[in-house]
């Protein structure tokens, strides 16, 4: 079940209430902030089915804390309009009926002035619940609120890869933000770290927020393998571009090829060639293509190809995490504010954390044990496991306090609007 570590110790009880508290309010900001440098225009657009407008992302959010806490477990709660329930579900089949997502950017209405209405009367009510803490349901409202401030910075992250995808889509190629470049760096040369073979456990197993998907902690034996020190660059991948890689049908899964070959794939997502020179669509505006940067927005298909190419594979899930399990937690994420993958000097283990999320070979599946909750709450993940590759170690879209070893993220293969890259491995 979607679940954190609980003490039952009234103190213990007192501290999460104020910390959770705290990150309601900020989370709530953020995504606000998110939202500062768009026009009113830029609210509506859904440019693809996967993309969102971010009025819905906003409305969205709140339409969570007010179906799963506030109608729950304050008697006296009236919906600030009834038919947001059925506007602003997004798949909770066991919630009520939802507006279909393809056409989510066909609705004018709400305004974005009453979606805004709709977050600050939410706002209001959760804060005066969760001051209360003298209702018989205070854990369970704590523990279902901050699930829903991790839900509201998942849906952040997708803001930004809806907004650039909204921008780039438009000729005019519109700076969503004037963003610094970052330092330019030279790029070692890709090392391998080798794993020896044996038994280890994954899963989260530390205090703190996890998803259900996480769970259980389990054993796994793995063959010994190595994997490589840094992500794969932009250079390298137009290397594989230049090589032919996208006219090779032999380097590629047949959904793989039958992709390119109906979407017409060339190059990663937003690069564009302009007289000869390779260009890319960021947050900024359309900017030259860092070479030294890491890849970003490939397909499972694509890192899949590209591995192929190169005579190694992807990393499994198991794999990635017994590596990342003994690193730090930094990176670029996106309290750093380049909102744009970088280039690394680091000839160590470095960027499994920020970045791009890194496919891995692992189908989405679940671990050995796992039970989804009951409820529409335990439609969260667990009806997502099927057809799905897991990725894994946040993005530059990500914030830090977001991530974790065990986090599981899950997209289509075919997908790649997300901030996706690729880091190699190979079995010994």
């Amino acid at each position: 079940m979607l679940s954190t570590q609980k003490n039952n110790k009234n103190t213990d009880d007192d501290k999460a209430g104020h910390r959770i508290h705290a990150a309601f309010n900020e989370i709530r900001a953020d995504s606000e902030k998110i939202c500062l440098p768009l026009a009113v225009e830029d609210y509506g657009i859904q440019t693809m089915p996967d993309v969102s407008p971010p009025k819905w992302h906003l409305a969205h959010t709140s339409w969570f804390f007010e179906t799963f806490i506030l109608k729950p477990f304050l008697s006296d709660f009236k919906s600030f309009d009834p038919l947001y329930a059925h506007l602003f579900n997004s798949y909770y089949e066991q919630a009520g009926t939802f507006h279909p997502r393809p056409e989510r950017g066909l609705l004018s209405r709400p305004t974005v002035d009453e979606v805004y209405d709709y977050r600050r009367y939410i706002n209001y009510y959760m804060l005066d619940l969760l001051d209360d803490e003298h209702h018989p349901e205070q854990q369970e409202i704590l523990r279902r609120t901050e699930i829903g401030v991790n839900h509201e910075q998942q849906h952040q992250e997708l803001m930004l890869t809806d907004i650039k995808n909204i921008f780039a889509y438009n000729p005019l190629k519109p700076v969503y933000k004037e963003l610094d470049l970052p330092p330019q760096t030279v790029v070692p040369e890709l090392n391998w770290h080798a794993q020896p073979a044996g038994i280890y456990e994954i899963g989260q197993s530390k205090d703190g927020f996890a998803y259900d998907n996480e769970f259980p902690r389990h054993k796994v034996y793995l063959e010994p393998f190595r994997i490589a020190s840094r992500l794969t660059t932009n250079k390298e991948y137009l290397e594989f571009i230049e090589a032919g890689g996208y006219q090779n049908p032999a380097l590629w899964l047949s959904d793989g090829w039958k992709a390119i070959q109906i979407q017409n794939w060339c190059a990663p997502l937003y690069w564009e060639n302009i007289n000869a020179e390779w260009h890319e669509m960021t947050l900024a505006g359309l900017r030259p293509l860092d070479l030294n940067a890491p890849v970003s927005h490939v397909s499972f298909y694509e890192a899949n190809a590209f591995a192929n190419w190169k005579n190694k594979r992807l990393p499994t899930e198991m794999e990635w995490e017994v590596i990342a399990n003994d690193l730090e937690i930094t990176g670029n994420f996106r309290d750093i504010d380049y909102l744009q993958p970088i280039s690394t000097s680091d000839e160590a283990l470095t960027q499994f954390y920020g970045d791009v999320w890194e496919w891995t070979q692992s189908s989405y599946t679940p671990y050995p044990g796992y039970h989804a909750a009951e409820g529409a709450l335990g439609e969260y993940n667990g009806k997502f496991m099927s057809s799905q590759m897991v990725l894994r170690g946040g993005s530059c879209f990500t914030p830090q306090n977001h991530i974790r070893a065990s986090y599981r993220n899950f997209f289509y293969p075919g997908d790649r609007w997300q901030v996706s890259g690729i880091r190699l491995a190979e079995t010994i």
